[in-house]
């Protein structure tokens, strides 16, 4: 199934703006639907095409690209070996899983250069020191990420155009949905809690109905990562920061405790790690801002993180992987709206990536209750117009922000809007905006 997304959009004004100018770039974790994209918008774009799958390329494939002296011959083999001809300026080529042969993407520059045809390259693991040792990163790169479906994606490949516009003008006009609808919308979007938006995961509920069988596709991505992590670092540390994303986050604690992971890591290591699991694409990561302000990027403590799953989907079967799908009691109570306080983490995790998608950095904030060796948090903190805006994310319709007066008492002259994110109708309470989670993505 090709599923409509809106990075398709992006990648035709790059055609048309800078039209061979440079090359695009197309980064995102492994199975979030690059290469089906990219060849779909070569299909519909371009008069002819050449794909190149780095990742099964042959040798032959592979050593036309240690010599670019001789650029005519380059395009005469590929041509020849794909059996595809090429048009000047109407034609394209796909360097797809571009990291698996350096030598390909630091011809870019020279590729681009020439002029003749488009180019257009995916990839993961772009920065792994092993995947750009000893090449020069071009310049002449267009770099867009494409995410997991979003919610409004995930509609659409359930033939649902009409919800999310219906959505976003209520939530512009902050009109109230009513209890009934209410229950109905939430219930559509712990559907996409639980499939997700990986594209294989989505399919497969479409074409099956299954929620076992959907189990089992995000069982085996989440294999298919974990034997990346074990290229990135050998030693095993990589996936065992991965696999305990969950429970660190189930902990409620204001970081990250690497500690009780990895016993004795030291800090630098660890940062080295977490740099390549980003590069991944496959988790987030959210940094305490220690001065919540709109420039929260230059007052983000390195130290004071946490982490996410870039699908939440993958994020409820990694959460109860060691069982069976059967014994797997987080589906039966998120469908029927009995999500028990305990596993309110999976609301943080899809606000995170929501927010993410979006196009946001994420950052949270802790400060001490007086009189109390607890502290409040800000689950998230987002910039708007030179301003702050913070949330607190409820797993259920409790009413109670104790955490947004008391950052408002603090930081009064620096907040824009509050929101108070949970699975009621959207209200206001004062000056709190009281939202519904599937309307995160319009903040």
């Amino acid at each position: 199934m090709i599923f409509k997304r809106k990075l398709y959009d992006k990648m035709l004004e790059w055609k048309r703006e800078f039209d061979g100018k440079t090359a695009l770039l197309i980064k995102g974790a492994r199975r979030v639907g690059k290469s089906t994209l990219v060849e779909e918008f070569a299909k519909q774009e371009y008069e002819s095409y050449i794909l190149i799958d780095f990742s099964i390329a042959s040798k032959e494939v592979k050593e036309l690209f240690q010599d670019l002296s001789d650029l005519n011959f380059l395009f005469l083999r590929l041509q020849m070996i794909y059996r595809v001809n090429l048009t000047e300026r109407k034609s394209v080529i796909i360097f797809d899983e571009v990291q698996m042969q350096p030598l390909a993407r630091q011809a870019i520059k020279h590729l681009v250069k020439d002029g003749r045809y488009d180019y257009i390259e995916t990839g993961s693991l772009l920065s792994i020191k092993k995947n750009i040792k000893d090449i020069v990163i071009p310049s002449e790169e267009t770099r867009l990420q494409l995410y997991p479906l979003d919610y409004e994606e995930f509609r659409w490949a359930l033939g649902d155009a009409v919800t999310i516009p219906m959505l976003r003008e209520a939530y512009e006009k902050m009109v109230s949905l009513g209890d009934d609808l209410n229950r109905r919308l939430l219930r559509d979007f712990r559907l996409y809690m639980l499939v997700g938006g990986m594209p294989q995961a989505v399919d497969t509920y479409r074409s099956t109905n299954n929620l076992s069988i959907v189990d089992q596709v995000k069982r085996n991505i989440l294999e298919l990562y974990e034997d990346d992590f074990r290229k990135i670092d050998p030693t095993g540390r990589a996936g065992m920061l991965f696999d305990s994303i969950p429970a660190q986050l189930n902990k409620n604690a204001s970081r990250y405790q690497v500690s009780s992971v990895i016993a004795g890591e030291k800090e630098e290591r660890v940062r080295e790690i977490l740099a390549d699991m980003q590069d991944s694409m496959t988790v987030y990561i959210a940094y305490h801002a220690d001065n919540p302000s709109a420039g929260m990027a230059f007052h983000k403590d390195p130290r004071r993180y946490k982490l996410f799953l870039c699908d939440t989907g993958l994020f409820t079967t990694l959460a109860f992987k060691d069982r069976d799908f059967t014994e797997n009691e987080i589906y039966e109570k998120l469908l029927s709206d009995k999500l028990g306080t305990d596993l309110g983490y999976l609301y943080e995790n899809i606000v995170a990536q929501m927010l993410k998608t979006a196009g946001n950095e994420l950052f949270y904030y802790t400060f001490p209750k007086e009189s109390s060796n607890q502290n409040y948090e800000i689950d998230f903190l987002v910039a708007r117009k030179n301003k702050i805006c913070p949330l607190e994310i409820k797993s259920s319709g409790y009413k109670r922000h104790a955490s947004l007066d008391a950052f408002q008492d603090k930081f009064s002259e620096r907040v824009l809007r509050r929101y108070l994110i949970y699975t009621k109708d959207a209200r206001k309470d004062r000056d709190i905006f009281c939202l519904p989670v599937y309307m995160v993505p319009f903040l």
